[in-house]
């Protein structure tokens, strides 16, 4: 892995205090944060190991996934290393948690953003950096949003929302949409779940949208941890017009004998957020294409259908419903 000077350090008499995740970690020389990623470097700055990505393949931009941003654009996916959490359920454990776990050994290719996005202008297509953190780099992200910027190419993320005001101030204007996993309310469950608090990520989600990045958000229906009613509450506390993702808990990882979300939970948690105020609120699979379209909340039109990560009719005209003109939130 090749290290590289990274932003968001602050020199302090202990060490480097890293800036970009609440865990605020102090390094010193060669000694590396919770992240794994990040390190003390020999002039008492700060570096990063995220010029780097375990994948490097293309799919749709509703699998990150994104329901309201650019509908059917094809993406490059890049998978840099490292977690500012250490999730109990993660699927992507082999390569998210790099450094804390013997079973994640990392493999993965130097990245050159100059061809990821030549690759992404070939096609008419975006960036996207998902499956791990892409909050741990915020130098790969404004490289390529720079580099982007000239030939139409955005930059996506698929985060977990645990950053400071100063890294959602510093990488918003890079970011084009985001979706943050909310994995529940309550500060101790979720503390236990991943290792961090959640209240900023609670945070992240207003900032970014006050800073214009497109936001849409993700709930894993986790027994025993996420509460739908209140997560919900919480989003529409925010705005009504984020849209929702309700994701089915697949067993894994350190979670591999638990059961796996019931249908029916995952309908009580549509229930849930409609009766919050939601005004989008999705389920990728588990209650088939239903689940997955976007209605008109006046007139109830079905305004986008989709596959189960693909786009088949997108009936907006100019941002709005083709039948009642109602406006409809998002990126089109």
């Amino acid at each position: 892995m090749e290290w590289v000077p990274a932003v968001l350090g602050e020199v302090t008499e202990r060490g480097v205090r890293c800036r970009l995740c609440p865990h605020h970690c102090v390094l010193g020389h060669g000694q590396v944060g919770a992240c794994k990623v990040r390190r003390g470097s020999a002039d008492g700055g700060l570096e990063t190991a995220t010029f780097a990505s375990s994948v490097a393949h293309v799919d749709t931009v509703e699998r990150k996934p994104f329901f309201h941003y650019r509908p059917g654009t094809s993406t490059v996916t890049l998978a840099a290393p490292g977690c500012s959490f250490r999730c109990d359920y993660c699927v992507n454990f082999r390569i998210s948690q790099y450094g804390r776990d013997d079973e994640s050994v990392w493999n993965a290719n130097a990245v050159d953003p100059a061809d990821i996005v030549g690759q992404a202008a070939a096609m008419g297509g975006n960036v996207a950096l998902s499956y791990t953190e892409p909050s741990l780099a915020p130098e790969l992200t404004l490289e390529l949003a720079r580099l982007g910027r000239d030939v139409g190419v955005e930059i996506v993320w698929k985060s977990n929302g645990f950053l400071t005001p100063e890294a959602v101030a510093l990488t918003a204007p890079a970011v084009a949409a985001v979706n943050i996993d909310l994995k529940g309310v309550d500060e101790q469950s979720h503390r236990r779940l991943t290792g961090g608090s959640v209240r900023p990520v609670i945070e992240t989600i207003g900032l970014f949208r006050e800073h214009g990045t497109w936001v849409e958000v993700s709930t894993p229906i986790i027994p025993g941890v996420t509460e739908p009613a209140r997560v919900a509450d919480v989003l529409a506390g925010i705005s009504t017009e984020i849209p929702w993702h309700l994701v089915r808990f697949t067993p894994a990882y350190r979670m591999r004998d638990e059961d796996p979300t019931s249908p029916d939970d995952i309908a009580d948690a549509v229930a849930a957020g409609r009766a919050a105020g939601l005004k989008y609120v999705y389920v990728e699979r588990a209650l088939g294409d239903d689940g997955r379209a976007t209605r008109c909340p006046k007139c109830g039109s079905t305004v986008l259908s989709r596959g189960v990560w693909s786009l088949r009719e997108n009936r907006i005209v100019a941002g709005r419903c083709p039948d009642c003109g109602t406006a409809i939130e998002g990126r089109w």
